[in-house]
This record gives structure tokens, sequence and C-alpha cells, in this order.
């Protein structure tokens, strides 16, 4: 794949639209959403084609409460079904949100969502360990109630009890050619909502889904090796990557060349926190031929995109 020096994909955590600890209704996550774009606007006003790819760990939590509030009055629907019902309304917010960003701006951009599916290993080993974070912190008492029903607890990155889910680890993206496509005629593309609906190809080639999330940055990684982007940039809640994260003595790493990254990845600094996924993703996609991976806090996307700020991981340092 050829890589154009003016497309990106930019990641988003649905912890941008719902953060940790406040009860966002619809309302709330629509302001959440417009507060969040600013980056967005500001790349297209520069002309960068752009893909978006946003997170969705909060909401799919809040779907499966759902399902168990009603289980005496509808079937519950299986969790790679929430992937894409999210996606598509997390995609809505996001779309109407940005179109209005650009109208006002005098930008002249279509928006559109797609949903996308993620294609896993149905071997993956991961299917069988839950390990990925979803939903809202739980409380003792709920984790309890939680586990007493067989339903996987455990602690995220900060050390909060949420639920888990399984996250096998994405290789392809079923619809990558036509957001290619899109993109390249000047349209921005919210696809891979969630990481994408995970599905898996049987014996006869036919695509099945799977009871399942997967890491929105990985598969932000691989989206934008197959459309052809020269960045990837992973907005977050932290300024960027950290040595001796939650230590007085914390630094921000400001530049890594994959071979670093590579190497902070196989000690224990990262630990297993949601730092390291978004370090994986960025090596991938420079590895997969992409240019830069921008890890950033989501205000500070145009200046780390500059290199002001944030953890910017290349092939080779300069």
């Amino acid at each position: 794949m050829t890589h154009t020096a003016d497309t990106i994909v930019v990641a988003v955590g649905g912890n941008a639209l719902q953060p940790p600890g406040e009860q966002a209704d619809i309302y709330d996550q629509f302001r959440h959403t417009r507060e969040s774009l600013a980056v967005v606007v500001a790349l297209a006003r520069e002309g960068w084609q752009i893909v978006i790819v946003h997170g969705n760990g909060p909401q799919v939590g809040d779907a499966l409460v759902r399902n168990e509030m009603a289980l005496s009055a509808v079937e519950p629907l299986p969790v790679g079904v929430l992937v894409a019902s999210t996606a598509g309304w997390i995609g809505y917010m996001i779309q109407q949100s940005l179109q209005n960003a650009l109208t006002l701006n005098g930008i002249d951009r279509d928006v559109l969502t797609i949903i996308t599916q993620s294609v896993v290993r149905r071997d993956d080993p991961c299917l069988k360990t839950p390990s990925k974070p979803i939903g809202n912190p739980l409380n003792a008492e709920e984790a309890k109630a939680l586990k007493l029903r067989g339903e996987p607890v455990g602690k995220d990155g900060s050390g909060r009890l949420r639920r888990l889910c399984p996250s096998p680890d994405p290789y392809d993206v079923v619809e990558s050619d036509a957001v290619r496509q899109l993109v390249h005629e000047g349209k921005i593309v919210v696809a891979a909502g969630g990481g994408g609906p995970p599905v898996y190809q049987d014996e006869r080639g036919r695509l099945e889904g799977l009871d399942a999330v997967v890491d929105k940055d990985r598969t932000a990684a691989i989206l934008g090796c197959k459309v052809g982007a020269s960045t990837l940039i992973i907005l977050t809640d932290v300024e960027g990557v950290y040595r001796g994260w939650n230590t007085d003595q914390k630094k921000l790493i400001s530049r890594l060349s994959v071979s670093q990254a590579e190497e902070l990845l196989a000690g224990d600094e990262l630990g297993r926190g949601s730092m390291r996924p978004k370090v994986e993703a960025a090596v991938d996609f420079v590895r997969g031929g992409g240019k830069r991976g921008i890890i950033a806090e989501l205000a500070c996307g145009i200046e780390a995109l500059r290199g002001e700020t944030g953890t910017i991981i290349t092939g080779e340092l300069e």
C-alpha cells in the first residue's frame, strides 16, 4: 500500500464522550462529542483526508446493563451486536456534531459513518480469557453481584473495578477498501467504531460474529495501513507515554523509534493498562508502512501533530 502524506486516522476513546465517574446521559454525550472535535475541524481546514475511529467501552457496558434490566421483557443482544449498535449511534453523534462544526467554520466536507467488521481468528486464545475493561467503574457491591452471576470482573489500568470482556486481536477490516475510496474522495469517514464488531471466516469463507470486543486502537492501526494513511494519532486523557507513571519521577517520552518502543513494551513499565495497546498499535502502524504514530491528550491534538507535545513513534529518530 502506498501511503499518502495527507491521510490521517484519528482515534478517540469512548471515555472522551462519557468520562469516568460521570453518569452522562445522551445530551451530555452529545456535548462531550462536540467538545472533542476541534482537532478534526482543524485537520479538515488544513485539507487532510480523515478517518475517525472511536471507542465505546463505557457505552457498550451500559448496553449490557440495559440487557440485564430488560431480561424479563425482551431477548438480550450479544456483545458483538451491541458493538455494532453503539458504533451506529456514536457514529451518528460524531457525524452530526462534526457536520455542524464544519458548516459553522465554512468547510465544505461530507461526513459519514460506516459499520465496519474486524476480522479475528476463531481460535484466538484471548477469546477464552476476558481481559478488556468495559462499562463504568463498579463499586465493591456491584462487582460482587456480577461475580455471583458468573460475570468476569477485574481492575483496569487505573485500578478501578470494571466488567471484563474477551478481546481477540484483529488482523483485517472487511470494508477497508470502501473506506479508502471514500476518504480519497474527500469524505470524512467514521469507521471501526468500538474497534468494529469482531467476525471470523468459517471453513466456507462466510463471516460469523463473535461475542467479544476488539481494541479500537489496534483496529485503527490496521485500517490506517489499509487506507494508506501517513499518520495515526491516538487521543487519550494523558499527555502521552511516560516513564515512571504513577511515581513522583514520571517523565514524558516525547519521541521513540519503533525499536525503542518495542524495548519499552518488552519490559514491565507499561504494565497491562490502557497505554500498552496504544503503544502496540502505534508500533504496528509504523511497521505496516505508516510514517508516524502519535499518542497525545485530546485537547492537544494539533500541538502533538506539530511535535510540541505527546509521544511520537517513528521508524527512525531524526
